[in-house]
């Protein structure tokens, strides 16, 4: 798939809620230089001279491996890009295959936030995208300021210790396990004091960058490299926190894009707690979906006859979660409630591929062992390719002294883990959503998240309470305000549990002139699923083919 999934222990609530909805553009709206909508500064920022430095540097490319990898640099605070501290971000290409029908570059986000774009493009995704775009397009993408092999990068482990220490916290959290709702007093001060440790690791570790790490920064750097691919208006497909990305982009520059695709939108004009509400229940309806559609997609794999059976195997399996966890072959803590919430949201992102090895799992599970399900919860992916990292680290960076741009700089990178995913997750939602500081707050939308989602909506709340001790942000829920921006495709899968497909709707409403491009399946995301949905996206991509109102796809 061309998208991945962020992972969350408590649930991946962040991936299309905050993940993508918080950041598609929280605040009231951008000018095409960053400024609020009605702004007389001047309309390219190319213009400013404190960052015409930036937008004048031109990528050095090199090989590495099959592809093309270069470093571009971007000031740390676009308020002050002089004084000298910037982030060096690895860009990666596959060129295009027929270099004399080439129209330009189309840049890639595969979503998170928190998902390293050159990863992307070296688990193959260029490889899937249609022969007509490949034969006209550079395929680029790159990893976010803060993200990935993004020098610095963000971290919570705070030393040399860091996996210890993350081991001995790990134990502290099991001796006092937050339930899926907590209601005694004493429990929400557990899920409170482990959301405080958790935001005071971050800041202690990535204090400085936490600022910095937003998504209206993150799209100014879009534009910045898309004045170093030469490009003189932007090509993109960004997937899930990838369309918040696409959307401030669009608020901010709305004349620099030649064609957007949104897939897996989020409605930007909701605030934390209805973002939760709606993602909850996206994934309480996705996992009813896979009990009545399970024999459909699977067949004998299923782990029951009906679709109530399959039900009455997960209730009973969130009961003996509660009680006691499920054996983990390696693990002493084993799989837990939250554990098991987890890995059956996780299992809900693309059916056609998950839900043979939850069906699997469940069953093992029914017999007693968790070692499946456990997988599944971990997010089951493979860590970053180091050598993306090696191939676009700071010697790639442009020679100060030379008219190709500024050069990186001189901080060393993050000594964190190679997988920065989670930390970014937090970081990028936390700043970019404004949510509450005191902890009522959280407490109060508990009942309704319950009664609404369930588990899945409880799990919500309390994995947001991190967010009342974190940098806040500027940003506030808003409407789209792009004018002049030509028409954006926007793709709503019916069935996704990430971003749910009202939202899909909502957002192509708030775009002048946008399309919605229907796809009735489960599943989040549509591009890169589905023959009608490739065909119609990549008719957009290369002639700029409209979608015509109410054009659905289906399996």
């Amino acid at each position: 798939m061309f998208r991945t999934a962020a992972r969350h222990r408590a649930l991946v609530l962040a991936l299309a809620v905050l993940g993508t909805t918080s950041l598609a553009a929280c605040t009231a709206g951008s000018g095409q230089d960053g400024s609020r909508p009605g702004s007389t500064a001047a309309a390219d920022p190319a213009a400013r001279p404190d960052l015409r430095r930036f937008y004048g540097q031109r990528l050095d490319w090199r090989p590495c491996g099959d592809f093309r990898c270069a470093t571009l640099t971007v000031p740390r605070d676009y308020d002050r890009p002089g004084d000298g501290e910037t982030f060096a971000l690895p860009v990666a290409k596959a060129a295009t295959a027929v270099p004399g029908k080439r129209l330009g570059s189309l840049v890639l986000n595969p979503g998170g936030p928190g998902e390293p774009g050159v990863r992307l493009l070296k688990d193959g995704v260029a490889d899937d995208i249609g022969k007509g775009v490949r034969e006209r397009f550079d395929i680029v993408s790159f990893d976010p300021r803060g993200v990935g092999g993004s020098k610095p990068a963000l971290t919570c482990l705070t030393d040399d210790r860091a996996e210890d220490e993350a081991r001995e916290a790990q134990d502290v959290h099991e001796a006092h396990e937050v339930p899926l709702y907590p209601r005694t007093d004493a429990e929400r001060a557990d899920a409170l004091a482990d959301a405080r440790a958790t935001a005071a690791a971050c800041r202690k570790a990535s204090g400085p960058l936490l600022p910095h790490v937003g998504t209206d920064d993150a799209a100014r750097d879009m534009d910045v490299l898309r004045a170093a691919l030469g490009e003189r208006r932007l090509t993109y497909v960004g997937w899930s926190y990838g369309t918040s990305l696409g959307t401030s982009y669009a608020e901010q520059f709305p004349r620099r894009v030649r064609a957007m695709v949104l897939d897996g939108a989020v409605d930007p004009s909701l605030d934390w707690r209805q973002r939760v509400l709606n993602q909850s229940t996206g994934f309480r309806d996705a996992v009813e979906e896979y009990a009545d559609s399970c024999a459909d997609v699977v067949g004998e794999a299923c782990p029951g006859t009906t679709p109530g059976e399959i039900r009455a195997l997960v209730d009973r399996l969130l009961d003996r979660t509660r009680r006691e966890p499920l054996p983990v072959d390696g693990s002493e803590e084993g799989l837990d409630a939250a554990g098991l919430v987890s890995a059956l949201s996780l299992s809900m992102y693309t059916p056609e591929a998950q839900w043979e090895g939850l069906s699997e799992a469940l069953r093992a599970a029914d017999g007693g062992d968790g070692t499946k399900l456990a997988a599944l919860a971990a997010g089951d992916e493979e860590t970053p390719d180091t050598d993306a990292d090696a191939d676009t680290d700071g010697d790639t960076t442009t020679d100060p002294d030379s008219d190709t741009g500024p050069a990186a700089s001189e901080e060393p990178a993050s000594d964190g883990p190679e997988d920065n995913s989670d930390a970014a997750l937090m970081a990028v939602d936390c700043l970019d959503v404004p949510h509450p500081r005191d902890a009522r707050a959280y407490w109060d939308a508990l009942a309704p998240a319950d009664r609404a989602a369930g588990v899945y909506g409880t799990s919500g709340v309390t994995s947001e309470l991190v967010c009342a001790d974190w940098p806040a942000g500027t940003r506030r829920p808003h409407r789209v305000h792009a004018p002049g921006v030509p028409p954006v495709l926007v793709v709503g899968t019916a069935g996704d549990p990430a971003t749910p497909y009202d939202e899909a709707v909502s957002l192509a409403r708030q775009f002048p002139g946008g399309m919605l491009l229907s796809f009735e399946a489960p599943g989040h995301t549509g591009y890169g699923r589905d023959a009608c949905v490739d065909e119609k996206v990549e008719e957009y991509l290369v002639s700029l083919t409209k979608v015509r109102p109410g054009t659905t796809c289906a399996p």
